[in-house]
């Protein structure tokens, strides 16, 4: 008797032992796995007869996805950095937006080199990190709050810089003079692909590094884990917190310089367009590969997945006015696969 309970009791350990197992599996990789069945969900349903092949996977289907997502990652990857302190950058669509604007009319009214003027475009666009600190740091306003505040005076520069119009080749400025320069055959080249989807590699791996392998990043990462228990070991809290929002600042900048590379000119509000996108690539990356924190290479698979969803349901015709419903729903299963589980 005694040796069949100890059987069964060792059956259960065993059962028990393997269910941990699923459960820290699918914590650490649900994400990823929600990424891959919406991937190979969208290659079935568009599934082509004629051609007994899938349109989703068509090559120049598959690129269409990367080059969507290029852009989006670059700002995530911004964002990226703001958490780590454990922060939060609204300002990153309306820092996109205002990069887009300032390096079109570096080419169009005062026909600058692409050097200067993608310099010149970081510059100004640091300015969103200096009132972010000032707010965050100096003032002690609440991130989100302050970047909020940020995002709307800085959506209001970009249009009053830009006279409330979009900036064109020979476009008339605003004082009235007739713009004859031009936008540079080169610089184009940055917003197609396989450059821009390149530079979104670089930049991802570039974070990864950073956050990872440096002193900078892991100290980032203390503060935003306990900044009272990372300030009494030394670490210049306030100091890391503004490089942080610096961070953001420069990779949303560079995010918004792609998007007038990628169009070739400045349209009203364009970078404002990928905050939300760029919100939920960094939070699903919270969860990729059990980090639990905001990470680089998480940020990549958010941003996949969410370009993934765009791509599948335009492809089935899905209205528009429908998607974001659908979207919400799946990055909403994505996240709980990782955080329901974690509390069992």
């Amino acid at each position: 008797m005694d040796e069949a309970k100890k059987t069964v009791g060792q059956a259960d350990a065993g059962n028990d032992g393997r269910r941990g197992k699923i459960m820290r599996f699918v914590k650490k990789w649900g994400t990823l796995l929600v990424t891959v069945v919406t991937f190979v969900f969208f290659s079935i349903v568009n599934w082509d007869d004629s051609t007994n092949s899938s349109l989703f996977l068509t090559t120049d289907n598959v690129i269409t996805i990367l080059r969507s997502i290029s852009i989006m990652a670059i700002i995530a990857i911004g964002l990226t950095y703001s958490l780590a302190v454990n922060g939060m950058d609204l300002a990153v669509g309306a820092t996109a937006n205002l990069a887009d604007t300032f390096v079109m009319t570096m080419f169009v009214w005062y026909s600058m080199s692409i050097g200067a003027s993608i310099a010149l475009t970081i510059l100004a666009c640091l300015t969103v990190a200096v009132v972010n600190s000032i707010l965050i740091v100096r003032l002690k306003i609440p991130d989100m709050i302050a970047t909020l505040a940020v995002m709307f005076m800085y959506q209001g520069v970009a249009l009053t810089y830009s006279n409330g119009g979009a900036i064109t080749e020979r476009m008339v400025r605003p004082d009235g003079i007739h713009a004859e320069g031009l936008v540079p055959a080169a610089f184009k080249t940055l917003g197609i692909e396989p450059n821009l989807v390149i530079l979104m590699l670089v930049v991802v791996a570039f974070a990864f590094f950073f956050l990872n392998y440096t002193k900078y990043g892991r100290y980032m990462y203390a503060i935003g884990g306990n900044p009272e228990a990372a300030k009494l070991s030394g670490i210049p809290v306030n100091r890391y917190k503004i490089l942080a929002y610096l961070m953001s600042a420069a990779f949303s900048a560079i995010g918004g310089i792609c998007i007038a590379a990628r169009v070739g000119t400045a349209q009203v509000s364009a970078g404002d367009a990928f905050l939300m996108p760029a919100v939920a690539a960094a939070f699903i990356g919270f969860s990729v590969g059990g980090a639990g924190k905001p990470n680089a290479f998480g940020t990549l698979i958010g941003a996949v997945l969410v370009g993934i969803l765009e791509n599948g349901l335009i492809m089935m015709a899905v209205p528009y006015y429908a998607m974001n419903i659908i979207k919400g729903l799946v990055l909403a299963l994505a996240l709980a696969m990782t955080y329901s589980i974690a509390k069992k």
